[in-house]
């Protein structure tokens, strides 16, 4: 049963006047707001109500309904009540406020209530008590970053093994190493596999350092990070509930004026996003290359066949998955520099453009999870090396004269090379 449908609407919409006004203001086009971040300010106000209950600075009843509300809302058949578009003015306040509100309709109508019903509970007095945007929507960014870094590093490990797999799989048989695209030394294709690793290896390394940042909020800071309108008590036990919460180990900022205005951590995060990008965009491009033909192309390694390549042209099969990930990568490294961009654009005490951070930020931990995802189990996975083929490009090339330039000399080993070409 819906716990918090309204009976006296012709529709489910659980928030108030505010947030019809950032709709109207904020008409971009029919993308929410990230519902991970979403989900996290959900946590936030349940915090914050369990918090002032234990205080005894709420009512009981009060605070009971706004955290049944709180868990109720993360319901799928809820999620029309987000609907405010992520690129908004106002440091993310109309987000801040939609949450705030449609606590507050789902909170009154599960007592009984019309669902603006404010003078019972306010998404505001109530629901927002002691906080602020300021140092809601950062902090809820920080813990659904948190929570996708998470993913994101468990995917990579996968794939990690994945690449290991094929490393230990192929590593007797030898291929034609490249440079610049030209034939260089022989090398196995367990090697390659091996670097490839490697760099997701560091990847994973790098988010888990990065998470040590991550976990600072200003929860409690308010405003500009002095805590204003908000009680000492509060201010540290919040902080506690939302530990236990959310299982993550949140420390309060030493200097939450400093996390209320800067945002420097998520272009870090951004960064490392970008590292990973790059490194599933150089794999991918190896990938096409080994694959391509089959008459024409190099044809050392054969991928899965998951679709028909060509509206005109029968049996040709394209490097989908590969090309799927490379344009993801674009996409992140384009986010990135979003990122930045929105990160040092900050005045003084607080940045005006958090809500664009986030969005890119959130859109590409998404991204890159599912994308690393695929690019396992569609195309890593199932690979197939042509050992035949790549005997024949080795055994064709002039590999071995380098091997002979210690013993006879470069220049005469160059001569040796042009010879046989």
């Amino acid at each position: 049963m819906d716990q918090c449908l309204d009976k006296n609407k012709k529709d489910s919409r659980l928030y108030g006047k505010e947030t019809v006004k950032a709709l109207m203001n904020f008409a971009l086009g029919a993308s929410g707001t990230n519902m991970h971040l979403i989900e996290a300010m959900l946590d936030i106000k349940k915090a914050a109500a369990q918090t002032y209950k234990e205080l005894k600075m709420m009512d009981s009843w009060k605070s009971d309904a706004i955290i049944a509300a709180c868990d109720e809302l993360k319901k799928e058949r809820y999620r029309e009540n987000f609907r405010v578009h992520p690129l908004q003015g106002g440091a993310g306040t109309s987000t801040n406020m939609n949450v705030c509100e449609t606590v507050a309709g789902c909170a009154l109508v599960s007592l009984g209530y019309e669902s603006d019903a404010y003078t019972v509970i306010h998404p505001l007095d109530d629901v927002n008590k002691g906080q602020s945007t300021n140092d809601v929507y950062p902090t809820a960014l920080r813990i659904a970053a948190i929570r996708l870094v998470r993913r994101l590093s468990e995917e990579a490990g996968k794939l990690q093994e994945s690449f290991q797999k094929k490393e230990v799989e192929y590593q007797n048989i030898r291929k034609l190493g490249r440079t610049e695209l030209m034939d260089a030394l022989p090398i196995t294709v367990g090697e390659e596999f091996g670097a490839y690793a490697q760099a997701i290896g560091r990847d994973r390394w790098r988010f888990y350092k990065v998470e040590e940042r991550l976990r600072q909020v200003n929860l409690g800071g308010t405003a500009i990070g002095l805590g204003d309108n908000a009680s000492r008590q509060y201010r540290f036990r919040v902080i506690e509930k939302l530990r236990d919460l959310t299982g993550i180990g949140l420390a309060r900022a030493e200097y939450e004026v400093d996390l209320t205005q800067n945002n420097d951590v998520f272009v870090e995060v951004s960064g490392l996003l970008k590292a990973m990008a790059v490194n599933l965009m150089k794999i991918a491009g190896d990938l096409r290359w080994m694959n391509s033909g089959p008459k024409g192309g190099l044809g050392e390694i054969t991928l899965q066949e998951v679709q028909a390549g060509s509206t005109i042209m029968p049996g040709k099969v394209n490097p989908v998955i590969p090309e799927m990930v490379t344009q993801v990568a674009i996409k992140v490294m384009a986010n990135d520099q979003a990122v930045t961009m929105a990160a040092a654009s900050g005045n003084f005490e607080l940045n005006a453009f958090l809500p664009l951070i986030a969005d890119c930020l959130l859109e590409s931990l998404e991204l890159l999870i599912h994308a690393t995802e695929l690019f396992r189990t569609k195309c890593i996975d199932t690979l197939k090396v042509n050992e035949e083929q790549c005997r024949k490009h080795l055994e064709g090339s002039l590999a071995e004269v380098t091997h002979k330039a210690v013993e006879i000399g470069y220049d005469k080993a160059a001569e040796e090379a042009k010879s046989r070409g």
